[in-house]
């Protein structure tokens, strides 16, 4: 068998492997918590949200974590300071109940006063310090609310001292940075960006690509943070996975001259996932399978077929813009922006997006022009399919979780 074949089978195997036997994860693609602290005066109540994707790093084994385990993490992590002293946890500390994939956490503090007052949140910065936790806080008593990003630099947040005033005063570069930590922290973003520079054979068409994949996503993400569309986040994120294997795919069929095995194998598999969902399995509607089925084998036959498809890619990474767009604006929509400065604030995030992914396609690109004046190089049809094995691996399995996230 010619060795450069090679990787296009076990592309096949893959796909039809973890097709069948992929487990379902819950979508999730950051490292973030969600905190709800409520101030009555010296009683503070905290209701905390975390993701068993979180909770699992606790574990050597990566499994999941008791009750138990996660209250004691949390009880030395966690708690207000008032005038330079922790305030002490009232027991018991509640488990709440909560949507599947998820633990939920209520617990009471008592202060001497609400005086000169501080939260602080430091979980999971030692497990990875690009972790972000979103607290909403609100003062029952003077009827204050604001909302704070605390990251690993900034675990405490001064709330009297007039230092907080959440989202309000929250700087134009905090946005810039929280928009490329959403690049450099979102694996399944970077996965489908290295299948962009790999179907680039020219710089015209890597700039026909990225072209249309901006334009794609600064649309649909002005669309969601302004609300004027709100679809179903489990099916975006299902989505994005989506385009991930089919970026992957479509490398595999224009290196390997078989667009019509590859579209053949994507069509049967998404129809038989919509097999399942009649038999009331997976989340994802049967029209959006079925579809998805047909666009992704229609697709894949005219890419396979064309000469020079880099304007039609112009086209298709548009359409995939329009659905990382989506999952760019998951972060944002927990917020509660402040209206008067909600240009400004996309702007900032839409340009840290921008500046993340531009890294990314430009740091590998020149790493691969050096690799090939170097003479270091392995021959590129390897490469690509090789990687482009790996990229149909991951975003089937993905792909195949979140549609299943329901059954966790």
């Amino acid at each position: 068998m010619n060795p450069t074949k090679q990787p296009f089978w076990l592309g096949l195997f893959f796909w039809v492997g973890i097709t069948l036997l992929a487990q379902p994860a819950k979508a999730h693609v950051r490292s973030e918590t969600h905190s709800t602290w409520e101030i009555h005066g010296g009683t503070i109540d905290l209701v905390i949200t975390i993701p068993d994707i979180e909770a699992k790093r606790l574990t050597p084994s990566g499994q999941r974590p008791s009750n138990g385990q996660l209250q004691a993490y949390l009880q030395s992590r966690v708690y207000p300071i008032s005038m330079g002293v922790s305030c002490p946890l009232v027991p018991p500390m509640v488990v709440l109940a909560a949507a599947p994939g998820y633990r939920k956490f209520d617990l009471t503090f008592l202060c001497p006063s609400g005086r000169e007052l501080q939260l602080h949140t430091g979980i999971f910065f030692d497990q990875i310090p690009s972790h972000i936790n979103f607290a909403q806080i609100q003062n029952v008593e003077t009827g204050e609310f604001s909302e704070e990003l605390i990251t690993s630099d900034r675990q405490t947040v001064d709330i009297t001292a007039g230092e907080s005033a959440g989202l309000q005063t929250a700087g134009f570069f905090e946005f810039v940075r929280m928009g490329m930590m959403h690049i450099f922290t979102g694996i399944d973003h970077m996965s489908f960006l290295v299948g962009l520079v790999l179907i680039s054979r020219r710089l015209k068409d890597l700039v026909f690509v990225v072209t249309g994949f901006t334009i794609g996503h600064s649309l649909t993400l002005l669309l969601a943070v302004t609300g004027i569309l709100r679809p179903e986040g489990e099916y975006i994120d299902a989505l994005v996975a989506l385009t991930i294997a089919l970026i992957g795919a479509e490398n595999l069929a224009v290196a390997t001259g078989k667009p019509q095995t590859i579209a053949a194998a994507m069509l049967v598999s998404l129809s038989l996932m919509a097999g399942m969902r009649l038999l009331g399995f997976g989340v994802l509607p049967i029209s959006l399978l079925l579809g998805s089925g047909l666009f992704v084998a229609c697709y894949l036959m005219l890419s396979g077929r064309l000469a020079d498809a880099g304007r039609l890619r112009l086209i298709i990474t548009l359409i995939f813009g329009l659905i990382h767009g989506f999952g760019f604006a998951s972060n944002l929509l927990t917020l509660q922006l402040p209206t008067h400065r909600l240009a400004e604030l996309l702007l900032g995030f839409n340009i840290g997006v921008e500046v993340g992914q531009m890294s990314l396609v430009l740091g590998l690109s020149g790493l691969a022009i050096l690799l090939v004046r170097y003479k270091l190089a392995l021959p590129r049809p390897f490469v690509v399919e090789a990687a482009s094995s790996i990229l149909v691996a991951l975003g089937t399995f993905w792909f195949i979780s979140r549609s299943f996230g329901s059954l966790v």
